[in-house]
Order: C-alpha cells, then sequence, then structure tokens
C-alpha cells in the first residue's frame, strides 16, 4: 500500500512534509509513501531514515503564483505534477497528499485523475470542530464558487458518505448552509435545491444557518464553494481571535496569570478542540482517486494525518460508497457531468 505525497506542497515544505511522512511510515507497518521533489533536498532530511520510502526527483515547483491549469499543463516537472502522474499510473498508490496550491491539485484532480461516473463537480470538505464531541464537515470549501442545484445533491451523497466512514454514524445529519431555517428561505439556488434534497438517500435536515454550523446539531453542510470558503475562513480567523486574547488578556494581568496556572488544562483542551488541522486536510470528494488537500502553513504532524485518513478512506471503499449511492438516486435528479 503506497501514498504519494507532494514534499514541496505548502509553506513548510520540503522539512516538515518529509519528516510527516516519516511520522507516518513509524504508524503504519504496511505502509510506503512516495515522496515528489527535489531528491538530492529530501535525502539530506531523511538521512538513513530511508525504509519504505521512496524518491521520485522532481526538481520544479508549483507555486501559488502560478495560473493552475497551466502549471499542471506546463510545469511536467514539478513535485505535483509527478505526484499525479504516480496517481494516475501506479494501482499501488490508493492516494496523494499535497499541501500545495489549491487551484492546482484542482486542476490536476480533475485533468489527471478524473471523477467518478455520475459526479458533476468534485468537492472539498474540511471537518471543523463543534461545541458537542461531534465534529462537522463543510462541503464545498473553495473549490466551486459557482455552484447549480446538480452539484449541491452531489455534494450532500458525497458528503454523507465521507462522515458515515470518519464517524462511524450511518445516518449523518445533512444540512444546506442558508440565511435562515425556513424552507422559503435563500437566494434561487437554496430554494431550488431544498425540495430535491429530500429526494436523496441520506437523512436531509433542513436549512442551516452559519450560527449553527458549529452547534453539534448537524453532522454535514451543504454549500457553493464562495460561502463555503467564508465561512471556513470566519471560522478560521475567529479561533485565531479568541486564542490570541485570551494569550493577551492572561499576560495583561498578574493575577490573570496566577488563573491561568490553574486553567491550563482548560486552555490546552481549547486550543486543541480549535485546532482544525489535527484531523489530516481536506479531501477532494469525487475524484477516481483519493487526494487529500493540506492547509499550506501545515507541519508535520498535519501531513501524517492525512496519509493516515487516506488509507482510512481507502480501507472503508468511500469511492465505492459515492459511486453506489450516486446510482441509486439516478433517475430522481439529472446525473450528467457539465
Amino acid at each position: 500500500m503506497k501514498v504519494v505525497v507532494d514534499a514541496f506542497g505548502g509553506d513548510n515544505a520540503p522539512l516538515e512534509v518529509v519528516e510527516g511522512a516519516v511520522l507516518a511510515i513509524k504508524q503504519n507497518k504496511d505502509l510506503t509513501v512516495v515522496l515528489t521533489g527535489d531528491e538530492i533536498k529530501i535525502k539530506e532530511i531523511l538521512g538513513d531514515r530511508i525504509e519504505r520510502i521512496e524518491i521520485v526527483d522532481a526538481k520544479d515547483v508549483v507555486t501559488n503564483e502560478d495560473s493552475p491549469t497551466i502549471a499542471i499543463r506546463q510545469k511536467k516537472d514539478s513535485s505535483l505534477v509527478r505526484a499525479f502522474d504516480l496517481l494516475k499510473t501506479d494501482e499501488t498508490i490508493i492516494g496523494l497528499v499535497s499541501a500545495g496550491s489549491t487551484g492546482a491539485i484542482l486542476a490536476g484532480a480533475i485533468m489527471k485523475i478524473g471523477r467518478i461516473k455520475g459526479i458533476s463537480r468534485p468537492a472539498l470538505a474540511p471537518i471543523l470542530p463543534t461545541k458537542t464531541d461531534r465534529d462537522v464537515i463543510i462541503v464545498d470549501s473553495g473549490a466551486n464558487v459557482d455552484c447549480k442545484s446538480e452539484n449541491l445533491l452531489h455534494f450532500a451523497i458525497m458528503g454523507s458518505a465521507y462522515y458515515s466512514i470518519i464517524a462511524g454514524e450511518k445516518a449523518p445529519r445533512v444540512a444546506l448552509l442558508n440565511n435562515g431555517a425556513e424552507e422559503h428561505k435563500g437566494n434561487e439556488l437554496t430554494k431550488e435545491t431544498y425540495p430535491l434534497m429530500k429526494t436523496l438517500p441520506i437523512n436531509f435536515v433542513g436549512n442551516s444557518e452559519a450560527r449553527e454550523v458549529m452547534s453539534g446539531d448537524v453532522d454535514v453542510i451543504v454549500c457553493d464553494g464562495f460561502a463555503g470558503n467564508v465561512l471556513l475562513k470566519g471560522v478560521e480567523g475567529t479561533a485565531s481571535a479568541i486564542l490570541s486574547t485570551l494569550k493577551k488578556e492572561v499576560k495583561a494581568s498578574f493575577w490573570a496569570k496566577i488563573g491561568y496556572l490553574f486553567m491550563k488544562g482548560a486552555f490546552k483542551k481549547l486550543k486543541t478542540k480549535l485546532d482544525i488541522n489535527k484531523h489530516g486536510g481536506a479531501p477532494f470528494l469525487g475524484c477516481k482517486k483519493l487526494i487529500v488537500k493540506n492547509h499550506g502553513s501545515c507541519g508535520r504532524d498535519n501531513i501524517c494525518a492525512s496519509i493516515m485518513q487516506v488509507i482510512k478512506l481507502h480501507e472503508n471503499k468511500l469511492n465505492e460508497k459515492i459511486e453506489a449511492m450516486i446510482q441509486d438516486m439516478t433517475g430522481k435528479v439529472g446525473t450528467e457531468n457539465d
């Protein structure tokens, strides 16, 4: 079992990426990690830690400044394109992990790998914490800024299948992101999508406002990529502001510092709970092979978690489950690729 990792994708590459691969190797004795990127630099980091690690040399790097489509077509010797080529041609490779350009990863996923039959658009699905013990996923969080109702229906199917695997939940609660809980609320897209959601083989629970996303009352939030990306970054910014403000206030007062000594454990748990990277990256749901996108600033633990994430989704047959659910809805709504 192999997972290919773009060793030069992300702000902290290649060091954190390579170290993340080493951590993953230690956690799974049946795993081999294939690192793509400058072989000399990768070997400098690895030293003699080469057991079950393969290196595919790639001298070029796709950056966030590159045009995604042009980069995939022209930067053939880049670490990301090499990774996609291996994912496409090597049947022993079950998935790809990269913290590189989101646009380039999406372009590579579509151009090199393709979509599951019946899926109109791939979608990014990050995990967010809630105030309960349950997490929530957002589908889509940025891959598709303009959507049709058909796309949202497919996002709901994929999100339900994904959540059932990561949480062991047979009937995840799926909601449509909206500006009100009532069925008649929303824009043209959500109004058109709402009644169609009721026809799907999922546990659709209605609309959900943004303020309820982290309530723990729903498991899957379905939305277009524009709204989802705004929601995700708003949550990230809020979490960061809360932690920064707490830190500032503790430092500002002697008595606050004393209180912190008694509350240290609680603050540590809060920080861990608000860490959106603890579960790994966000999978591109709907691609023929598993692809996980990490936050650009992620570290080794997140890379390791993403590799483990790929293995879990592969072992639980995520793509087969999505395909079966799409076939189940055939005839109820359109399923032609656009």
